[in-house]
């Protein structure tokens, strides 16, 4: 693929001053794979904060080997297991972040070496950058967390052989696109921002007060933190073709809470409501 490097602007941020949280829960075999392509990154962030959602003993020993290793800081933020609270735990990550600039990384979503890199150089003022993925089949998954496969190196030819045999379920985000105004496209769409692979400046982030912790249970907390940005002035910026993720398989989440999370972002689109959330980041600052 094309791994033409984005230039830094002004308005830009440099990898050291980067802040990647890692959210998880009981799932270190993928936490490890993550982890490890994070300190392969050609250019290096400030810090990886594990975000952790109440896992068990296996994922804080898989946090504190890396931590033996790795050429950054990374520290462990956990809070107990009371069911899905990803935006409480988020919060609780990011402020405790020392960089400028925030990317959100799920624990089960393996980064490309340039990752880090391509995210500084995509960063604007009023901006959040929202990336994409490409989805791993069961089967890759197996291999990849065994070691016996690592498709972020794979040539051109090799990953089209598995989209051939349905290993993976698309190619296009691997495609390589240079900076440009095309990517203002989705300046005012809230769809499909996704917190798995997500980017903004952390005052950006703590002006509007974080993730809504209102939300609980499996969903929409991530289309509520874009409809606030924008609301705040911080439209999307596209980073499709630019910073794409390798997602893990696994089985579905259980979606007890997504319908009532559901009703809860239409009223935030409906009511207009301000632009912080009542429940955020601050109650940890």
């Amino acid at each position: 693929m094309n791994t033409s490097v984005l230039k830094i602007s002004a308005n830009q941020v440099s990898a050291n001053r980067v802040s990647v949280v890692v959210t998880t829960y009981n799932r270190p075999d993928a936490l490890d794979a993550v982890l490890a392509a994070l300190i392969r990154q050609s250019d290096l962030p400030l810090e990886v904060l594990v975000a952790d959602d109440g896992s068990g003993e296996a994922t804080r020993a898989c946090v504190r080997a890396w931590q033996a290793q790795a050429p950054f800081a990374l520290r462990h933020v956990w809070h107990e297991d009371n069911g899905f609270r990803a935006a409480a735990i988020r919060n609780r990550a990011a402020a405790q972040a020392q960089g400028d600039y925030l990317v959100f990384l799920d624990g089960d979503s393996v980064p490309f070496a340039d990752f880090v890199a391509r995210h500084a150089a995509l960063a604007e003022a009023q901006r959040f950058v929202s990336g994409n993925r490409l989805l791993l089949s069961e089967t890759l998954t197996r291999q990849v967390l065994a070691g016996s496969e690592q498709p972020i190196q794979w040539s051109c030819w090799r990953w089209l052989g598995a989209r051939l045999r349905g290993r993976v379920n698309r190619l296009l985000p691997l495609l390589r696109l240079p900076d440009g105004r095309w990517r203002d496209r989705v300046q005012h769409e809230w769809r499909g921002a996704r917190t798995c692979n997500l980017a903004l400046w952390r005052d950006d982030f703590v002006r509007i007060n974080g993730f809504d912790e209102d939300y609980a249970g499996w969903g929409h907390e991530d289309a509520d933190l874009a409809v606030r940005l924008m609301r705040a002035g911080v439209l999307r910026k596209d980073g499709r073709h630019a910073v794409p993720v390798l997602h893990l398989w696994h089985a579905e989440n259980p979606r007890d809470n997504e319908a009532l999370n559901r009703e809860r972002l239409q009223a935030v689109l409906e009511e207009q409501r301000p632009m912080r959330a009542l429940r955020g980041v601050d109650q940890y600052l």
